[in-house]
């Protein structure tokens, strides 16, 4: 094939923003101006490659990559454009294509508009400079973008087009958002299920099983959102935890408008760089919201318990909130008889707990069997901690509403004693770190003096200066945020309001269920076992949010009371003697075989 028996290419392209200089750069303009150029120098077989709305900054056009494929397959033998800027707006780009790939190839370029032709040598002597003229139209397109942004991001103003699942956008005001009930009742169910102290895989099992229609698939039904046309649609229901971990993230559904979360460096760039939250520009109320701010917070704290879930799939709701009183590490919830699970073993129907069902200690767990044994067992059962963080939560609540001004006194001495111990201790911290930031003043005057002197070399000098100079920043870094630190101790007079409008939010305290342990409970520390009096003593602390461990005073028992905790007593006595009799029969049995 000949170069006159080649394609003829007339390239068109036409961006947003081009459309607002005029009409001279519209599509069917160029397309008028290219088939008459090539009418007149007769130019046979022409071929349009239109892309219409795309940037001149971004090469992955459609039609420019069907040009390019067609190029390097040979069928091309001339490309024609109205100006350099059609073929783009980056100059090393436009220049790689322009005056590499084209000439590699034998294809010959035409720009009419800036009389630049490939055949023509000294035609092509400003082609560079009309590229990076074309280049610093979209940089400054770009800085004018960014000014505009940050102008409405800053106002309050949303700065996306893609709006959370469970909004639309108002017909009548493009920037404000309503609530799209049909979605918005999902984001409500996603938010109670968490709030019962389910994971995201385990809430987007449930969405699947119910057949709830996925976002991206809901809002491509609808026909919203720029996204959606790409969306799978063979998988109506196919939910996945990062959906609900994203969904479950967001606070704009409790009707605030975020802004800033991610940016480009570069108007070149590709890939946006997230902001941390920290740098998150937040506007409160600008909308409806789909949840209330304390349904938001409890999602997000039963989010940031990290529960692994057991042989049945299923995750215990204390797990994350006990620790080990010794070692401090977490405690690992087992559950005896795998195989009877399997087999369909039946939950306790009060307590709706496996038997077997406990807690131990995760570096007792990991190291029994290993020959240096770490910690000690601590184990307590699911049973007895729920039974007693039931027990905890309902003699301080039942405290706060009887006697509240005694129950906020007591809250504020305890708070002002815990913080009172954590501020001396950092003031002893403070001087000692205080105290070696100025021998390392010393030091460090010394060491110049002797490298002055010569005793020492300036190598072994700048070895040991850099090394000082090192541990006095690290030091000084120290000092600074322990000062911070213990300039900000006072005592929260606002804890026990808090705890009390928590208590006033319940009026059943009879069952422990997940929301009502994750919103009462801070942490749960378990101690050793001892044994007193031949039974197994186990002391457990349970802090609750916003007041702590607070000894509350309880009422002296009954005289119902003590005869019931003695039949428990003697129940427990004849049951370790049973088990020791057992135990003693099955030894003479194996002695006399």
């Amino acid at each position: 094939m000949n170069r006159t028996e080649k394609i003829t290419a007339l390239y068109e392209r036409l961006s947003h923003d081009d459309e607002q200089i005029g009409d001279s750069n519209s599509i069917v303009n160029q397309k008028a101006m290219l088939e008459s150029y090539a009418t007149q120098h007769g130019f046979k077989n022409t071929v349009h490659y239109t892309d219409d709305g795309w940037s001149g900054a971004n090469f992955e056009r459609p039609s420019w990559k069907q040009l390019i494929a067609d190029i390097e397959a040979g069928k091309v033998g001339c490309v024609i454009a109205k100006d350099m800027s059609r073929i783009g707006r980056d100059y090393l780009q436009t220049g790689f294509y322009t005056e590499v790939l084209f000439r590699q190839r034998g294809v010959r370029f035409i720009a009419i508009s800036n009389g630049v032709d490939s055949d023509d040598q000294s035609s092509g002597e400003f082609a560079p400079f009309i590229n990076i003229m074309s280049e610093w139209y979209v940089r400054d397109c770009s800085r004018k973008q960014k000014a505009q942004y940050q102008i409405r991001g800053k106002s309050g103003k949303p700065t996306t087009n893609t709006l959370p699942y469970g909004f639309k956008k108002d017909p009548a005001e493009k920037h404000h958002w309503l609530v799209d009930e049909e979605a918005a009742e999902v984001v409500r169910r996603i938010f109670r299920l968490s709030a019962e102290g389910k994971g995201p895989q385990t809430i987007a099992k449930i969405l699947m099983a119910d057949r709830v229609e996925r976002p991206s698939y809901y809002l491509a039904q609808k026909g919203w959102g720029t996204r959606q046309s790409n969306a799978d649609m063979s998988r109506p229901y196919d939910w996945t935890n990062s959906t609900v971990r994203d969904i479950l993230a967001k606070p704009e559904y409790m009707g605030h408008t975020v802004n800033f979360r991610a940016y480009k460096p570069s108007y070149k760039d590709k890939k946006m760089i997230k902001h941390s939250p920290e740098e998150w520009l937040i506007f409160e109320n600008t909308h409806e919201a789909i949840v209330d701010e304390d349904t938001w917070r409890l999602a997000q704290r039963s989010r940031q318990t990290v529960r692994r879930t057991d042989t049945t799939g299923e995750a215990n709701p204390l797990t994350g909130l006990i620790f080990c009183a010794d070692c401090g590490a977490r405690m690992y919830n087992h559950k005896r008889g795998k195989q009877d699970y399997k087999a369909g073993a039946q939950r306790d129907p009060e307590t709706g707990l496996y038997p077997g069902d406990y807690y131990n200690c995760a570096t007792y767990d990991l190291t029994a069997k290993r020959t240096e044994q770490k910690c000690c067992s601590h184990f307590i059962t699911t049973k007895a901690v729920r039974a007693l963080v039931l027990e905890a939560i309902k003699t301080a609540s039942a405290y706060a509403v009887s006697d509240e001004k005694s129950f906020v006194e007591k809250v504020r001495a305890t708070s002002k004693i815990q913080q009172e111990s954590a501020a001396k201790e950092l003031k002893i911290k403070l001087g000692r770190n205080r105290k070696r930031s100025a021998e390392l003043d010393n030091l460090i005057k010394k060491l110049y003096e002797s490298y002055a002197n010569g005793k020492i070399s300036e190598k072994r000098f700048e070895v040991l200066s850099a090394g000082y100079e090192q541990e006095q920043e690290e030091l000084e870094a120290a000092v600074q945020r322990e000062q911070a630190e213990l300039d900000s101790f006072h005592a929260d007079t606002d804890r026990a309001d808090k705890f009390l409008e928590l208590v006033k939010k319940y009026t059943d305290f009879s069952v422990l269920t997940t929301p009502m342990l994750l919103e009462f409970v801070d942490k749960i520390l378990v101690h050793a076992p001892e044994k007193v009096d031949g039974e197994r003593v186990q002391e457990v602390d349970i802090f609750l949010r916003f007041i702590g461990k607070v000894d509350i005073p309880t009422p002296e028992p009954t005289p119902e009371e003590l005869a019931e905790q003695e039949k428990k007593r003697l129940l427990r006595k004849k049951a370790r003697e049973y088990r020791h009799h057992y135990r003693e029969k099955k030894r003479a049995e194996l002695a006399a075989e």
